[in-house]
């Protein structure tokens, strides 16, 4: 950046980690983390970087600052957002952005009225790999798009003893494994297809019904089928309990003339089938599409992945703040349409997997 903007971070733990290296890698300065207190502060302000910690959100904002990050618990995040805003100030914002559909459309208002940048981090978007498979579907390779379907497994959550804030509904919202990473996979494929979600119909499943003693109300795993505008059907698998799967996010595209085959945890290559033959895609800076060549980090053959990633999405948030316009940056509209997704989800899922229409919106960036 040829302007150095200054940035505050609200929160710390991992996500204030990982907002933090990717502010750094951006040349931004990190003036200040909020903690709940002294130690807090101190701790917060450590891990992300930051040149001091602040023990209220009201002092940082006080500060010359340019940006917020919101790396908070769920519930919280339209508070802070708002006061945030209401400061002058631009918002990165973890996801989900908030715990309701009408929080969520607030928000996107709430950036829009006062003309300040909000993101949500769907960093997924950011792999050169994902940005080649959009170009491809755009410029017809699958010819008709028959299906998709894929799912997001993790297993950090599995054990009987494993506990996270995430867990309570008061504090991570009424949906947890689908708001959290189900919300990745439908942004992921509406993004990259260019076509929206229209009706979906789920299950929830509690696997481990209590925790510490105290019950459990939030999924460990939920299960969709779905049907996109252009009538596309489609299936989605979720969970926070799939013994030995880490991050597995794969998503794989259907089509008449070929099929295409995204898995994060393998991002340098993309699967590109054909009925004579299928080849493996690798990420090449001298062979990419311009769209995926411009979000390339690294030579071809160097390991790019999840920090990449984040660090291309906040470099483009940085970008926009600075009054750029960068192709594909998911900003609040994006948080606010994850947020119709989860409800529809979980209103599919209250009604005995009902089908249940999702409001339309458009997909900006894409």
């Amino acid at each position: 950046m040829s302007t150095k903007l200054k940035v505050g971070i609200v929160g710390g733990g991992f996500m204030g980690r990982v907002h933090g290296r990717s502010a750094l890698v951006s040349g931004a300065q990190i003036v200040g983390a909020v903690g709940s207190s002294p130690a807090r502060a101190e701790a917060a302000a450590e891990a992300s970087g930051a040149e001091r910690g602040y023990e209220t959100l009201a002092d940082l904002l006080a500060t010359d600052v340019d940006v917020i990050h919101v790396c908070t618990p769920n519930n919280t995040h339209r508070e802070v957002t708002l006061q945030a805003l209401a400061a002058g100030k631009h918002v990165v914002c973890e996801k989900p952005l908030a715990t309701s559909v009408a929080d969520a459309t607030g928000l996107e208002a709430a950036a829009h009225e006062a003309g300040l940048v909000g993101a949500v981090p769907f960093v997924y978007r950011y792999h050169p790999m994902v940005r080649e498979l959009r170009a491809r579907l755009a410029a017809g390779e699958a010819g008709v798009i028959t299906s998709l379907h894929g799912s997001y497994l993790q297993d950090w959550l599995a054990g009987a003893d494993d506990q996270n804030w995430r867990v309570d509904d008061s504090t991570g919202g009424p949906s947890r494994t689908f708001a959290d990473i189900g919300s990745h996979w439908c942004d992921l494929t509406e993004f990259v297809t260019g076509d929206k979600i229209a009706a979906i119909s789920a299950q929830l499943r509690t696997v481990r019904g209590e925790r510490g003693g105290v019950p459990v109300r939030t999924e460990d795993l939920a299960t969709a089928q779905f049907r996109t505008e252009a009538g596309v059907v489609g299936t989605i698998v979720v969970s926070q309990v799939a013994a030995g799967r880490k991050n597995r996010l794969y998503l794989e595209v259907s089509g008449t003339e070929g099929s295409f085959g995204f898995d994060q945890e393998d991002p340098d290559r993309l699967w590109a089938g054909r009925r004579t033959a299928s080849q493996i895609l690798t990420r090449d800076p001298d062979t990419l599409s311009p769209g995926a060549a411009r979000v390339n980090r690294l030579p071809a053959g160097h390991a790019q992945g999840y920090q990449d990633a984040f660090d291309s999405f906040v470099a483009d948030s940085y970008a926009a703040v600075l009054g750029d316009r960068p192709d594909g940056l998911p900003d609040f509209a994006a948080g606010a349409r994850s947020a119709q997704l989860i409800d529809a989800v979980l209103r599919s899922a209250a009604a005995d997997s009902a089908w249940i229409t999702v409001p339309g919106s458009p997909i900006k960036g894409s």
